[in-house]
């Protein structure tokens, strides 16, 4: 499937589905990066819902209590949890899969939802390029530390668990180049300072995404079909949001912040439309849900994946990228080779 920057303005200018509502009695649903846009305004929503907890993962410890005053204050739930991790250090994120370990109990839904998006080459205490981090790595780091977790609840519950990774509609934008297509270690050359120049930077935010959907369809491709697990991409959509307020602080005046505010003006939706989209890839498509796995959700409804991610080119950089994010998460976490030994098969794909 290809899609044109007309085929975006169609959808941004389409009327947005109603959210999708569920019982979440007696379940347990985490939301990380959920202080401000859609994270925030799609944690209203399930807490609307009522589940048995409603834990949101923030960043910052001053923000998240405004987050959680504003849930309560909208939606009258006041079971809402807020802890702290920091996906830009691979540390805080082995403690926060610790501490859910031994405080968190099953998972039904885990929406992660944490990214950031700038030009600059920038790197993290860990050492790697701080996009690529943030969303993929550790995004990755924690949806795989929580895997136990979520297979648990799903065996107990009457519907497989969900994981939801926040994507959106500019990995269809993304074309690996052959350099990338050939190296057995694709991330480290995109983390690399020698491969991070501005010409680069400026699509690694779209590349970071690219990873997202990747990542859902390796993990799909190994899953066994009896795992009560369902890991789905999502588009939110162009929203307004603060992921893109890097690009308001570069100067008070400049010709980036006048298009981005005009653009906004003419297409972006509210960030709670935006957080529709997140709501059904966690909670519809229940009478579907072998397709729902591995999904790519855009406007309340699964659609086809890039020409790229379908191509044998594609599959063979999904598998490649699965292979080094794993390597590179095993040296982060001792629990990683467990969860994939124990959780995961081999692809028939991947067998020579």
């Amino acid at each position: 499937m290809k899609r044109s920057y007309v085929d975006f303005v169609i959808d941004q200018w389409s009327v947005v589905p109603p959210v999708e509502t569920a019982d979440l009695s007696g379940k347990t649903v985490l939301v990380v990066g959920a202080n401000v846009g859609i994270g925030l305004e799609a944690s209203k929503h399930f807490a609307r819902m009522q589940p048995a907890r409603l834990i949101i993962a923030c960043r910052s410890e001053a923000k998240g209590k405004v987050a959680l005053a504003e849930i309560e204050r909208e939606t009258g739930y006041n079971r809402c949890e807020l802890w702290i991790v920091d996906l830009a250090n691979f540390a805080s994120v082995t403690a926060f899969a610790d501490k859910f370990e031994k405080e968190g109990g099953d998972l039904h839904i885990l929406v992660m939802n944490a990214g950031i998006a700038h030009f600059d080459y920038q790197t993290t205490t860990d050492g790697w390029e701080s996009i690529l981090q943030v969303n993929h790595l550790a995004t990755s780091l924690l949806s795989l530390l929580l895997i136990p977790q979520l297979v648990a609840a799903g065996r107990k519950s009457s519907t497989p668990s969900r994981m939801v990774i926040v994507s959106s509609e500019v990995h269809y934008w993304v074309t690996p180049t052959k350099e990338l297509g050939a190296s057995s270690k694709p991330l480290k050359t995109l983390s690399s300072k020698e491969w991070c120049i501005p010409e680069h930077m400026r699509h690694r935010y779209h590349e970071s995404k690219l990873l997202n959907v990747l990542f859902v369809r390796a993990l799909t491709d190994r899953l066994q079909s009896i795992t009560p697990l369902s890991a789905v991409a999502v588009n939110p959509g162009f929203c307004y949001s603060q992921l893109r307020r890097v690009w308001y602080e570069k100067s008070t005046f400049s010709l980036i912040r006048i298009g981005v505010a005009i653009w906004e003006r003419l297409l972006a939706w509210t960030a709670e439309q935006g957080s529709r989209q997140l709501v059904f890839a966690a909670v519809g498509g229940r009478d579907n849900e072998e397709n729902m796995k591995g999904g790519f959700v855009n406007l309340g409804r699964l659609v086809e994946l890039s020409d790229f991610e379908l191509s044998d080119e594609g599959h063979k950089m999904q598998d490649t990228i699965w292979n080094e994010t794993i390597d590179i998460l095993n040296g982060v976490s001792d629990k990683i080779a467990p969860i994939v030994r124990d959780n995961l098969v081999v692809p028939n794909s991947s067998i020579n």
